[in-house]
C-alpha cells in the first residue's frame, strides 16, 4: 500500500473515532518529527517539542487534506511548533546579552586577538564557535532565527522555508537578509571579522 494512502486511511480511522489509530501516525514519524525538532531546539526540549507536534497534529486533524503527503503537513507542524518554542523562550528569558560562557568569551578573545590567518582558522573549528553562534542566533527575533537556520544551515530554499513557515518566499528573503545583517554587526562589534 502507497503510504500516502495508508496515513489518509490512518486519518479517516481516527477522525471517525478510532482514536487509537493515532498512535500509529505517531510511531510511523517520531523519528522523523524528532529530526525536524533536534535541528531547530535545544538538545532538552526535544521531547517536549516533539510531543507538542504531535498534540497540535491530533487536534488539527480534520484540517488535513491528502492532497498533500501527511510527512509534508506534520512537518509544517513540527517547524512552527520549534518557531512557536522560540516565541516563547525569546519572550520568557530574563537577561539580555553578554551572558556568555566562561568558555564562548575566551573564544572570543582569543578570536579578537588572532595574529595570524591560520591561528584564526584554527580558533574557528573549535567547538566553542558553535557555542557562540548558538548565543548568537538566540538573540535574533524567533522567526528570524528559524529563517536563517533554515536556509543558512539547513540549506532549504526560499520557497520551502516559506511553505514551512506559512509566510511569503518576501519575507523569508527579508528576514533572513536582516538576521544576517545582525549576525554580521554583533561578530564586527566583537571583532569576528569576516564572518
Amino acid at each position: 500500500m502507497v503510504e500516502g494512502n495508508r496515513d489518509w486511511i490512518t486519518v479517516c480511522a481516527v477522525l471517525e473515532g478510532d482514536v487509537d489509530s493515532f498512535a500509529l501516525l505517531i510511531e510511523r514519524y517520531k523519528e522523523y518529527v524528532a529530526i525536524i525538532v533536534r535541528s531547530h531546539v535545544p538538545a532538552a526540549s526535544v521531547a517536549e517539542v516533539s510531543h507538542e507536534v504531535f498534540v497540535r497534529a491530533y487536534k488539527s486533524l480534520a484540517g488535513y487534506k491528502p492532497t498533500h503527503p501527511f510527512k509534508h503537513w506534520l512537518s509544517t507542524i513540527a517547524v512552527r511548533s520549534c518557531t512557536d518554542f522560540w516565541r516563547t523562550h525569546y519572550r520568557n528569558r530574563e537577561t539580555v546579552a553578554s551572558e556568555f560562557s566562561e568558555d564562548a568569551q575566551q573564544w572570543l578573545e582569543a578570536a579578537c586577538f588572532a595574529d595570524s590567518e591560520e591561528a584564526y582558522e584554527t580558533l574557528s573549528r573549535q567547538q566553542e564557535a558553535r557555542n557562540v553562534l548558538e548565543q548568537v542566533l538566540h538573540r535574533l527575533p524567533p522567526l528570524d532565527r528559524m529563517v536563517l537556520t533554515m536556509t543558512q544551515l539547513d540549506e532549504y530554499s526560499l520557497k520551502e522555508t516559506a511553505n514551512l513557515l506559512g509566510i511569503s518566499a518576501a519575507n523569508v528573503k527579508i528576514r533572513s537578509f536582516r538576521a544576517k545583517r545582525t549576525v554580521r554587526k554583533f561578530l564586527k562589534e566583537h571583532g569576528i571579522e569576516g564572518a
